[in-house]
């Protein structure tokens, strides 16, 4: 199966070594993109990822990158090295009992990264930037859903360039 907007795209995907951003990554190989830069700050799971996708066999070239998405100019040289054109942004912390105990940890994380994504996307042209989000969103009852509840205003504020982008050029969906 060929999806067009994703074959032959340089893809990157935060929070890659996750769960979410794991299975993410490995449906995304089967898409025949060109590169997929997989980012995350958990260095083993990234490890693990990494050698899991190498043995899946396929022309799909894997660039395993540590580091936190929080930080803008590692964001942009990452995009810019690798020629990044679609973004799909899963890092986050989900894990609600861990989240309400770490509150002010959770939402900047959660919140943060996702505006240093947005605003990266904006400046680097990107064509796309997906944010994977949860049902705890809606409606939420916790500092996690609450918080990525707030990452999705974020990027549908960022999607009305006339109030946020001071540059009206600006390509990325």
């Amino acid at each position: 199966l060929l999806i067009p907007g994703i074959q032959n795209k340089s893809i990157c995907v935060t929070g890659a070594a996750g769960s979410i951003g794991g299975e993410l990554v490995e449906q995304l190989k089967n898409l025949q993109p060109t590169k997929i830069v997989i980012i995350d700050q958990n260095e083993h799971g990234l490890y693990l990822l990494n050698q899991r996708l190498q043995n899946l066999n396929t022309s799909v070239k894997v660039i395993p990158v540590l580091g936190s998405v929080n930080k803008k100019l590692f964001l942009e040289k990452i995009i810019s090295d690798y020629n990044v054109e679609i973004i799909f942004h899963a890092a986050a912390y989900k894990h609600v009992p861990l989240v309400e105990s770490n509150p002010l940890e959770g939402i900047a994380n959660n919140v943060l990264s996702t505006k240093v994504l947005c605003e990266c996307a904006l400046i680097c042209n990107l064509k796309k930037m997906i944010l994977v989000s949860t049902d705890k969103a809606v409606r939420p009852t916790n500092v996690m859903g609450a918080s990525k509840r707030i990452a999705e205003l974020i990027v549908q504020g960022y999607s009305n360039r006339d109030v946020f982008d001071d540059n009206e050029n600006a390509k990325t969906k």
